[in-house]
Order: C-alpha cells, then structure tokens, then sequence
C-alpha cells in the first residue's frame, strides 16, 4: 500500500479513472454550490450589520440578514498566508509546518478543500486573491490549483487611485458561464481590498464625516490623520460588499441562490498599526456572515459562540458530502458549523465554542536571522492571554527595518514621528514597543488590549489557568513549539530568494531592499534600544 499518496495523484485518480469519488460521492442536484468572499484586511465591527455607522456595506448586511451573523469569528493567524491555509486545510497554522508562515512554500502534502471538493465533482475557481504570498506547487514542482481555476482577465475603472482595477464579479460572471449544467461549483472571491495602499481623503471626498466615526481604538492617538486613514480603509471595505452584491445579483439570476452557501469574512483584522500581523482581538476577530436558505434553519440569527477559520474546510465538505476527506487533509482540527446552521435559536448554541486559540510565527522580514515573534494565545469571552515566546525581539519588526510587520500608513508614520519629536511615545510604546513574555486582557472593560493585568498578582490564578488549558489543547494539536521544537518555523525558507537574509543584506548596505509596503520616512536612522515593561 502506498504510504502517503500525494494530493495530485488522488486527484487524477478521483477524475482519471472514471471519476470514481466523484460518482460515489454525488448526490444530484442537492449539493449546494459554495461561494467564499473574502476581504483581504477587514476587521470586524467594520459593517453596517454591526451597528458600524461610517462602513455602508448593505450586501454583507443582507448575507447576515438572510442567515447568520457571527459575533466572535476568528482567524488563529492575523497574516494573509497562513490564515488562508488554515481556512483552505482546516488545520491551524502551526500544524502546517511551512505554511505557517508567511511568504512561505505551502507543503504539497496538505490539501485544500478546493481540491477535494473538485476531486469529488465540483467546478472549482476563483477571481482576485487566493491563498498567498507564497509558492504551492505539488511534488513534482507544477502549481497546484489550491483555489481552483484562476478567472482574472476582466477590468474596470477603480473608483479610486489606492483599489484594484480587477472586476470582480464580472470575472465570477465568466466562470459561472463555464460551469457545466447541472454541476455544483464552488468559487473563491478574494479581494485585494482593503489592502494597502489607500488614496487619501478619499473617504471624505465620497461623503464620509470625520465625526462619523464613533470611537478611534486606545492604541492611536485620536487626530484628523488617523480618521482619515479609517475613513479611506472604509472606501475599500465598500468596494469589496459591491462586488459582494453583483456577485449575489449574478447568482439570483441564474436561479442558484437558495441553494449556494455564502460565507463572507476576512483573512484578519485591519492593515494598522497592533492590529494586522498581531494577536490582539482586532487582529483576528473578523467578520462573518453566512447564508444558506436550503440549510441553514431561521435566518437572521446572530451567533455569540466561538468559531474559527479552521471550522470552514470540515463544513465546507460536509454540506458537500464528503465524508472521507482523504488522506492528505486528516486530521481535521476544526469543527463543522452544521450544528450552529441546525439550531433554532441565536446567541450562545454549542455550550462547547466557549474560546479560541490564536498564535503566529513569522511573518514578513526585517528581523536578524529572518527570525519570527512567536505567540500562542487563548481567547475567551472575558480574557485574552497571549504568550510572547521570544520578547527580547520587536513585535512588528526591528526599527532600522522599517517596523517592516506593518503596512506603511499616515497612522503608522504619525505615531514614529511623535515619537522622534518626543511629543508623545505612549503610541509608540503600545504599537511597536517590546512588549513582556505574558500578556492578559480583560475584554469585559479593556476590549482595545491596552492595560496588561499579566503580572498583577489578583490575576494570576486566571493566567496560570488559560495557560494551563492553552498549553494541553496545543499539546494535543502537535504544535511543535509546545514540544521545545518552536526554531523549525525560523528554518524554513522564505519562498522568494529576493527576502531570504534580508535583514543581514540590509545591514550591510546591499541596494534595492528598502520594502516597497512601507513609507520611506518609517526606516529608523539608528537602531533604537527598548525593553520589554513589566506592568506594575
């Protein structure tokens, strides 16, 4: 018997040989189609459905409306690559070796749903983002199809200068014309929106009011620069739920709609400063929204249990009905979301989604050795507890660098120059500081994560527990870090050559490395001494 048959010769053998999987595995007509529309950098909160008064988004509202809307989504990764392989595998990131991280080589025994699901007979494709950065090829070095079949070639004027000229919808209209009658398909809508970078004052210049905003988070100071970047990131947010609606429009004229699972959401939180690319709850707490009138029971429920993006693959291939998900993608970690589509009532369901766990290792470069911050952390409905495993490092990059873990923006530079001019290093502090090994937040009273209560002594009980029940549930997931084994996610390559020792070329001088994601002005003349503060 061959030990580990790899993902490409399953897949000829499901569609070669007489498409056996797929004939066993059909069900007719009842097999739902499955559309995924997912932002790239949107955090929740940020839609109309949930009382957000400066982001119109009327077609994730009708998706929520229609279905169910999710109050505690969560990515485990706030970074593109390895939240999207989380979300494809159905297994957190530090169960994928390379792949979790980012810019990483997605290792060609992991499968993705997409592939399964055209193995057992749907049409698979996608339009705008799909799994990325990073290399997916298979064993033989050939690129894998990990979101089906790229439809791309429609454009059209961006409405500003900051948003892609890729139409969307017009390439979902391409594919749905492809897919053969009577065929169930299953579609990846990724936008590069909200993304960076934004044109700015363009949310004014499209009517938004500064004093639309109702609260500007703890962590940046409250100025006119820092709402004009939330309104501008607020335009991109628009952008996507338009093309969300000429998707659904596209959808309900082909007589489709009633049996297509919807689920809306983004890959992590939004391209700001202590936001994307760390482990706060604006980090990973996304927005979701899923619709399904043939399957889910009682739309417009609104769900307070725990979920994360580990939990879509096992549904995604349940509602398909695809009972044996193949040797390449078992085990799946997460759990299917049929029971919460079941139910007859909203709030809390599963008395068992009662947390989550969240981590990261290394994402973008900028550190000496192309190091990584690792962080495992676990999320309830009062606490969040992160563990910084390596704090004499910087969070969001090292400072000669470029902070290079975060996207240039006028909130980043604003808060690097407040602290140059010494106005103001607080923000400074809160977003780029080195920060302590332990960190716990009450969510009841500090949701933004700004006051670290790890080392008061009333709260150590709380955090020795959270750790002790982190630390069992990573144990029985194979994280390698909780095993001493953490430095494999340092050794594994970056995929391209050109940010393989980037900091050590950086260093010396070498041309062309400044990181094209940031502004100019955010490289530090001289490397900056800090330390990790204990709070009181």
């Amino acid at each position: 018997m061959v030990h580990r048959l790899s993902w490409l010769i399953a897949v000829i053998l499901c569609l070669g040989i007489g498409g056996l999987v797929a004939a066993q595995e059909a069900s007719g007509p009842s097999r739902p189609n499955i559309l995924i529309a997912i932002a790239d950098d949107w955090s929740y909160g940020h839609a109309s459905a949930y009382g957000c008064a400066w982001v119109d988004t009327p077609n994730f509202d009708r998706v929520a409306r229609e279905g169910l809307l999710f109050h505690r989504a969560f990515t485990p990764n706030a970074k593109c690559a390895p939240s999207r392989a989380t979300i494809l595998t159905g297994r957190y990131s530090w169960q994928l070796e390379e792949a979790g991280n980012h810019m990483a080589l997605f290792p060609p025994k992991f499968g993705s749903f997409m592939e399964r699901l055209a193995a057992a007979g749907y049409f698979a494709g996608y339009t705008g983002k799909g799994w990325g950065p990073g290399i997916a090829n298979d064993d033989s070095g050939k690129p894998r199809a990990i979101t089906g079949k790229a439809y791309q070639k429609r454009t059209a004027k961006p409405p500003t200068s900051g948003i892609s000229n890729r139409d969307y919808a017009a390439n979902f209209e391409d594919f749905l014309a492809d897919v053969p009658e009577g065929q169930p398909w299953v579609f990846w809508f990724g936008t590069t929106e909200p993304h960076r970078g934004y044109e700015f004052q363009s949310g004014v210049r499209a009517g938004k009011r500064l004093t639309d905003i109702d609260h500007v988070p703890d962590y940046w100071p409250d100025t006119e620069v820092v709402r004009h970047d939330m309104l501008d990131y607020a335009v991109e947010v628009e952008h996507y739920d338009h093309h969300l609606g000429r998707i659904l429009a596209a959808i309900e004229d082909a007589g489709q709609l009633e049996n297509t699972l919807i689920v809306c959401t983004s890959d992590h939180g939004m391209p700001f400063p202590r936001v994307k690319g760390q482990a706060y709850m604006h980090s990973n707490r996304v927005p979701l929204a899923i619709r399904w009138p043939a399957g889910i029971r009682g739309g417009g429920r609104e769900i307070l249990d725990f979920v994360d993006f580990a939990d879509l693959a096992p549904t995604f291939l349940e509602v398909a009905g695809v009972t044996d998900p193949g040797p390449i993608m078992q085990p799946l970690a997460g759990r299917s979301l049929t029971r919460l589509f079941a139910a007859d009532q909203g709030g809390h369901v599963d008395p068992t989604r009662d947390h989550v766990l969240v981590g990261k290792e290394r994402h973008d470069v900028g550190r000496p050795h192309d190091w990584g911050y690792p962080i495992r952390g676990i999320c309830t409905e009062q606490w969040l507890l992160l563990h910084n495993f390596e704090p004499d490092r910087w969070p969001a990059g090292n400072p000669e660098t470029g902070y290079l873990n975060c996207d240039g923006s006028p909130t980043k530079s604003l808060i690097l120059d407040l602290r140059r001019s010494a106005q103001d290093t607080r923000w400074w502090k809160l977003c780029f500081g080195k920060r302590p090994e332990f960190e716990l937040y009450n969510l009841t009273v500090d949701p933004d994560c700004v006051n670290n209560v790890a080392y008061q002594p009333q709260y150590l009980p709380v955090r020795e527990e959270l750790e002790k029940q982190m630390v069992a549930e990573l144990k029985s997931q194979g994280d390698p870090r909780m095993f001493g084994r953490g430095d494999v996610f340092d050794g594994y390559p970056y995929s391209s050559p050109a940010t393989r020792g980037f900091y050590e070329r950086f260093m010396r001088g070498e041309e062309g490395l400044r990181a094209g994601w940031v502004n100019g002005s955010d490289f530090e003349p001289e490397p900056i001494e800090d330390s990790p503060e204990i709070p009181e």
